[in-house]
């Protein structure tokens, strides 16, 4: 009996050593660690394309004309021919001051002229009769020189009625006042009946020209040699080579700059308090978009640089250090790549240093691409229609 026990006894102790061999040899091989496969991350070579760089500034909208309507003549105002805010024409009717005065003198005036041809034509009859008796000696000279002297006497009568004439015509002009040209009258300062045009100049309302329309802004002296070296034949900036540059602006509330016209003045001096100098587009406004007063974000391209590169703008990243990029080098470890950068295109930006034409730079997953590890580089494309401002 004891010997059986013991026997038993020893196969299940090699039993159970087995089974604790089986089970560390388990628990061994469960807890191995197995490093996870590198993140995979979108790259891209740079575009390398030509760029137009910008002098961007801010400007404000002026109107080409605007000017006081005033009353040139007393009277009383007796028509208001416009809507308040209307756009009218050139020649428009605006306002009416009671004619009939001016009518009255128009026509006295008239009639004076009429009597004075009279009295002329007479004297001229005269005097020609007084001319033939003295060349046969029947007229004395001082018959003559009589006749002589009233003919110049009424011909200068006759000439200042002329003239009271005109003046009576243009007063009776100024009793209805006319758009000089084309745009909105502002609401009407002064109510029918009222006495306009006495001692003192009476604005009835005021004409805004609105197409087309200015955009003033000020540009360093800096700014002016660029513009200057990026279009030689504006050397001497006159009027028609102005013309030459192009001028764009945009809104506050407005995508990009969808307002395009021309550069038509640069101020001859530099303000040597600011340094800077004035300079105005103008601008057709057909829809009157723009209104006069209006804050306006402005561009001037300086010319065109060639073989630009350029990444999505959303690939720089910026430090303490300033403004990097994730570039993935040969061994797929990333690299942070400190860069300059220039002028943002649409979506993406212009990198002026830091970066070579074949380097892959990390444009997709960048919450993964971390300095210094390995990533499973992917093949990425940068949009060609995200280059919006770039030009072939």
């Amino acid at each position: 009996m004891g010997m059986g026990v013991a026997g038993n006894t020893g196969k299940f102790g090699l039993m159970a050593l087995v089974a604790a061999g089986l089970l560390a040899g388990c628990k061994e091989e469960k807890n191995a660690y197995v490093a996870p496969p590198p993140p995979k991350v979108g790259v891209s070579a740079p575009l390398k394309q030509t760029v137009t760089p910008y002098l961007q500034t801010t400007g404000n909208t002026v109107a080409v004309n605007q000017i006081d309507l005033v009353a040139r003549v007393e009277g009383f105002l007796q028509e208001i021919d416009y809507t308040d805010g209307q756009f009218v024409k050139t020649g428009t009717k605006l306002f009416v001051i009671e004619p009939p005065p001016y009518q009255a003198k128009f026509a006295q005036a008239q009639a004076a002229v009429e009597s004075a041809k009279a009295d002329l034509a007479q004297a001229q009859a005269e005097f020609s009769r007084q001319s033939q008796l003295a060349a046969k000696d029947f007229a004395s000279q001082a018959t003559l020189d009589q006749a002589r002297a009233k003919l110049g006497s009424i011909q200068g009568t006759l000439d200042g009625d002329i003239a009271n004439l005109q003046t009576a015509a243009i007063n009776l002009s100024y009793t209805q006042v006319n758009a000089p040209f084309d745009g909105v009258v502002t609401k009407h300062l002064i109510d029918i009946g009222a006495l306009v045009g006495g001692t003192t100049p009476t604005t009835l309302a005021t004409l805004v020209q609105m197409n087309p329309i200015y955009v003033t802004f000020n540009v360093s002296e800096q700014d002016v040699l660029n513009i200057r070296a990026s279009h030689p034949g504006v050397a001497r900036m006159d009027a028609e080579q102005l013309a030459q540059i192009p001028v764009e602006v945009g809104t506050m509330t407005e995508d990009g700059y969808p307002h395009v016209g021309k550069l038509n003045y640069v101020s001859p001096e530099i303000d040597p308090s600011t340094g800077t100098l004035l300079a105005r587009g103008i601008f057709e406004n057909d829809t009157r978009a723009l209104l006069p007063g209006f804050f306006v974000r402005v561009r001037v391209p300086t010319g065109q640089q060639p073989d630009q590169l350029l990444v999505p703008d959303v690939a720089v990243g910026a430090n303490q250090a300033g403004r990097y990029l994730l570039v993935v080098d040969k061994d797929n470890v990333v690299q942070q790549r400190k860069v300059t950068i220039g002028q943002q295109v649409g979506s993406l930006r212009v990198i002026l240093s830091g970066l070579q034409p074949d380097d892959q730079v990390v444009v997709n997953s960048l919450q993964k691409a971390i300095p210094g590890d390995k990533v499973d580089p992917q093949p990425a494309t940068i949009a060609q229609t995200d280059v919006a401002a770039v030009k072939p």
